[in-house]
């Protein structure tokens, strides 16, 4: 019981975060306190001094702020412990807590599936407590106070862990409204500017749309069980229509909030306007609450899974691994170009549990369970390199005052340590060797390519398909995040603040990032740690591991067999460094070599090299944008000022390009004007004359005393 004891205390522990930041706004009346209770004691001088030192206007907010950061970190730390706990374990605990309604306590349960996710969240909020300080300060008490934004990303991670506790429909839907109402606060956060407030509403509009669709999922299965409780749920006898319809609204719930095409509009929207600590968490963390959700659903408490469920997710996780990275490839903003990446990945989780339907469907779960785990594992890396992007990203506006990638360019002399830093996450997110981004990919492929098992021609057809649609995923991504270093990091300043960036100064900020790309290289080397708990998360779901542990070393990585395909990273390591030293050698051996002369880039004979003369978004990619050009609804504009004579010189040439997502125009506003012409049908109910109203009852009163005489 520990290990639940310490997933408890993550829980109080982040709740105390919020409420002890709440206090940043309650000096005058905590001063007052503390000077009428010293005041019985005349003699304590000296407490007297050491209490208005303490409530200097200076010292108390970043004092409290410290103190508010300090327990989320220690509800991060004991999450991660919990969560290893639990699965270097391999046990199933269980627990009721005497809250919620009389009849129905709330049921806990943690066991291997939750405590990994467990751990993802303590990384990311270990994460969160050292960058946070840092980045507060820049936000003006008077406008943005303190006191909300701790007070709700307290509630949003406490949400959070108590969804991955809950084992009945009743508390699992009170973490789940938790969360997603403390993160609309947070949303919201910034609420003077109109885009916020717009991307809030779409948030909790969606938010609770996908809440309404979980609760009904839910419904079905209580319909055919006997109460509200996962182990009722798990024995609820559904036929295949209604397991299918179960199925159905638990997708489109927990789709929703995770950002699956086309029910993403939220997402793109949101994670720009909130602060970049939110970001992280929401686009690293609660994308993979809801990933969880899916799968706790489908293969928990569903239990025989469909193989037309795997083709669904299968087709809807490639569309969305395509769609996602190349509406990312368009958007200039740094932190929208992220969102859309979070669109990409989570449907390659989603491309990879339909995989892991279909075989487990037709009888091969050791196959399932290798499914199972690249998406798990591909759901962790996520969480490291999306966290480490979004953290990035803060320290570019923070030290830029913007997100626009084409005014920022030059920042590699300027800001060193953030560059290298960023470029891991970049070279993370774009699956290349020696990072954590590959594994999983890879495992990913691996899974695919085992379809020759299969004896449906369709699906021996239809994988192979979403398995090309991957690797061009992957290539497109390599070719996204290329852009994206390339024009912050690289070539000239384009605008004064890029110019005059510095460093960050606080260390705390710049240790968030190190230790999350720390993590992204070592377990790109060392896989097997996090694989081999993985494999007892597939035990305990699935009944079965990978169909070969042995060759599951430290060294080597074999998923099926040695004789099919096998990885090792550590070698791979060793072979880019000699590879390495060779050239290094090979430069410098001639002694004419050993001098290096620095000189100016050449200019190509223009006289001098500009911005202007770079890339910009928009440029690089244009190639993409021709040969891809359905995807996107494009609006590209030239327009030309002229003067002289006639009008027939050129003064200026103005290009304007504006890329827009398809689902907003053609899905989501005919429903909008929908809602809106029945809005105003309803409306002319109402006229305002009491007779009419009166009218309206006595029909109702006639028409419910016929109902109740049949």
């Amino acid at each position: 019981m520990m290990v639940l004891i310490l997933a408890y205390a993550a829980v109080l522990f982040s709740f105390a975060s919020g409420i002890l930041a709440l206090l940043t706004n309650q000096r005058p009346r905590l001063e007052t306190l503390g000077q009428k209770y010293l005041a019985r004691f005349p003699k304590h001088q000296r407490c007297r001094n050491m209490l208005n030192d303490g409530f200097q206007e200076s010292r108390y907010p970043i004092l409290l702020r410290q103190s508010t950061f300090v327990l989320l970190g220690l509800s991060g730390l004991l999450a991660l412990s919990a969560g290893l706990g639990v699965l270097i374990g391999q046990q199933v605990l269980t627990d009721q807590i005497p809250l919620g309604l009389p009849w129905l306590p709330w049921h806990v349960r943690f066991d291997g599936l939750s405590g990994f996710f467990f751990l993802i969240i303590g990384i990311a909020v270990i994460a969160i407590s050292l960058y946070g300080p840092g980045y507060v300060q820049a936000y003006q008490e008077e406008k943005h106070p303190f006191a909300v934004l701790g007070l709700f990303t307290g509630l949003f991670v406490a949400g959070m862990l108590l969804v991955l506790l809950a084992d009945d429909a009743f508390f699992f839907m009170i973490a789940w409204e938790l969360m997603s109402v403390a993160s609309y606060f947070l949303v919201a956060f910034q609420h003077e500017n109109s885009a916020n407030r717009r991307a809030a509403f779409l948030y909790l509009l969606m938010a609770e749309v996908g809440a309404l669709a979980i609760i009904l999922s839910f419904g079905v299965l209580a319909s055919f069980s006997d109460g509200l409780t996962f182990d009722a749920l798990r024995h609820a006898n559904l036929s295949s229509t209604w397991a299918s319809i179960a199925f159905v609204l638990a997708l489109l719930g927990f789709g929703m909030k995770a950002g699956i095409v086309p029910i993403h509009v939220w997402l793109p929207e949101a994670h720009p306007v909130a602060p970049s600590h939110i970001s992280a968490l929401m686009s690293g963390v609660m994308l993979k609450v809801a990933v969880y959700g899916l799968i706790r659903f489908c293969f928990d408490l569903l239990g025989d899974v469909h193989w037309q469920w795997g083709v669904v997710l299968l087709g809807l996780g490639t569309l969305s691994a395509l769609g996602g990275i190349l509406y990312a490839m368009m958007q200039p903003n740094l932190k929208r170009l992220l969102a859309y990446s979070s669109v990409e990945n989570i449907g390659i989780i989603f491309m990879v549990l339909g995989l892991a339907m279909i075989f487990m469907a037709n009888g091969f779960p050791q196959l399932a369970a290798l499914g199972l785990l690249a998406a798990l594992f591909h759901a962790f890396n996520h969480a490291l390199f999306k966290n480490l992007l979004f953290l990035g990203a803060g320290i570019l506006q923070h030290q830029t005052h913007s997100l626009d990638i084409d005014s920022m360019g030059g920042l590699i002399k300027r800001m060193p340590q953030t560059s290298f830093l960023f470029l891991i996450g970049c070279m993370s997110i774009s699956s290349l060797p020696l990072f954590n981004g590959f594994v999983s990919e890879w495992l990913a492929f691996q899974t695919a390519l085992q379809v020759n098992v299969l004896d449906n021609g369709v699906l021996r057809s239809l994988i192979p398909v979403a398995a090309a649609a991957l690797a061009l995923t992957a290539a497109l991504a390599a070719a996204c995040f290329v852009k994206v270093f390339g024009l912050i990091f690289l070539g000239l300043p384009r605008s004064r603040n890029s110019e005059k960036a510095q460093e960050v100064e606080d260390k705390g900020m710049l240790l968030a990032l190190k230790l999350l790309a720390g993590l992204c290289f070592f377990f790109g080397i060392f896989p097997s740690l996090i694989i081999n708990l993985l494999n007892n998360v597939a035990k305990q779901l699935l009944g079965l591991s990978l169909p070969n542990d042995t060759a599951l070393s430290w060294m080597w990585l074999a998923p099926v067999s040695a004789q099919k395909a096998s990885y090792s990273p550590l070698l791979v390591l060793i072979s880019v460094l000699i590879a390495t030293g060779i050239s290094f050698w090979f430069l410098r051996r001639n002694p004419e070599t050993k001098t290096m002369r620095r000189s100016e880039a050449w200019d190509c004979g223009f006289g001098g090299l500009n911005a202007r003369m770079q890339y910009s978004s928009s440029a690089f990619t244009m190639p993409f944008r021709r040969i891809f050009a359905k995807v996107w609804l494009i609006d590209e504009q030239i327009t030309k000022d002229m003067q002289g004579a006639q009008d027939l010189d050129v003064a200026a040439i103005h290009y304007h390009l504006q890329v827009q997502d398809h689902s907003w125009p053609r899905l989501y506003q005919p429903i909008a004007n929908a809602i809106n012409q029945l809005a105003r049908q309803v409306g002319r109910i109402q006229t305002g004359n009491i007779r009419v109203y009166l009218g309206y009852s006595f029909v109702t009163l006639i028409l419910l005393l016929w109902v109740v005489s049949l």
